[in-house]
């Protein structure tokens, strides 16, 4: 039986089982979101323009959503995974369709985004793109004895115990790449061993698998790792920014550096289907997009909703109007055979 298979019935399994639960209210908006995506500094905004109000839960990686939503029942309204994790989730029946006639500023978003085959399934669409960006490679300049131009000095033994990963079945992703793969979404069981191996080659090299871009600047500013993935633009702003005496610097590998967007998903009954709109209506806002733009260092969706907040330096460095900058990228996709990948990682993590 496949992964999204088991979910589903696990996920009807657990809802129904569950009618004791609090379910959300009207009125309120729960959020199962990431860090940066419910900052006060534009959900206050949204919560006096609306009247709704908004609680935020985080996640620190894709696959939390499909566990947290089996065993939350009604908690949540809107969640925001990655492209690489929209399909399953849709597959499972955790969520429903959207109309995007009552999302205002939907047709200003990248065509590029808003039609893609995971968002939108035999005519029906399945989330509303949010933000996107890139995973790049960080490190202190200071403790590296030559400049990295590729993902192998994640797996320099120079590096031991100083090295960090996002705890994620992405590190297959660039592990993979790093093997010279192109196939990263589709690997053969024999590439699959080679990935693992390698990985648990890299373990004793690594300091931590972090959880969260909060978790890695913590590492990064107390010394204990030199060298990463991170989100492009954050991690770097967040450590720089906390004046330790020293800095990082953020690189993209000669094997490319990935691509990912996150979108708003509604969860599957969830009441407040009229505060939900009014969340996906605002993030395409200029409100909305130069919030969550300004507080990750990420970039907006919605070009439209950015010319009268983002000054001209500012849409360049945050890739506005610029989408050829995605055809550089190894954006984020399913992988054909998820449950293996999740089983590799798994393993990985266990030593096995």
């Amino acid at each position: 039986m496949s992964l999204i298979k088991k979910l589903a019935i696990g996920a009807l399994a657990t809802i129904s089982a569950l009618p004791h639960m609090a379910s959300a209210s009207a009125g309120e908006l729960n959020l199962l979101t990431w860090e940066g995506y419910a900052a006060d500094s534009f959900i206050t905004k949204f919560e006096a323009a609306s009247g709704c109000k908004v609680t935020a839960s985080y996640v620190g990686s894709n696959d939390d959503f499909a566990a947290k939503l089996a065993a939350g029942g009604g908690v949540y309204d809107i969640i925001t995974p990655s492209l690489d994790t929209v399909p399953m989730l849709h597959e499972a029946g955790f969520v429903d369709p959207i109309d995007t006639t009552k999302v205002e500023g939907f047709d200003g978003i990248y065509p590029e985004f808003s039609k893609v085959s995971a968002v939108v399934v035999d005519g029906e669409t399945w989330a509303v793109p949010l933000i996107w960006g890139s995973v790049s490679l960080i490190y202190r300049p200071d403790k590296l004895s030559s400049t990295p131009d590729s993902i192998g000095v994640l797996f320099d033994p120079a590096n031991k115990g100083k090295v960090s990963l996002w705890d994620d079945k992405s590190a297959i992703y660039w592990t993979a790449r790093y093997l010279g793969y192109d196939n990263v979404f589709d690997l053969t069981d024999e590439q699959l061993d080679a990935v693992k191996a390698k990985l648990l080659e890299q373990k004793p090299l690594v300091r931590k698998y972090w959880a969260s871009a909060g978790e890695l600047t913590e590492l990064m500013a107390n010394e204990e790792v030199y060298v990463s993935n991170a989100w492009t633009g954050l991690t770097s702003k967040d450590v720089n920014a906390l004046n330790k005496g020293f800095n990082v610097i953020e690189f993209t590998p000669k094997e490319k550096a990935e691509g990912w967007m996150d979108s708003m998903m509604i969860a599957k009954g969830s009441p407040n289907t009229e505060c939900t709109y009014k969340f996906m209506s605002f993030m395409q806002s200029a409100d909305g997009q130069c919030g969550i733009a300004g507080e990750t260092g990420y970039f907006p969706v919605n070009p439209k909703a950015v010319q009268g907040c983002m000054n001209e330096d500012l849409k360049k460095e945050r890739q506005v109007n610029n989408v050829e900058f995605v055809k550089s990228l190894v954006m984020w996709e399913q992988p054909k055979r998820l449950d293996k990948y999740l089983e590799v990682w798994n393993a990985v993590k266990a030593g096995l």
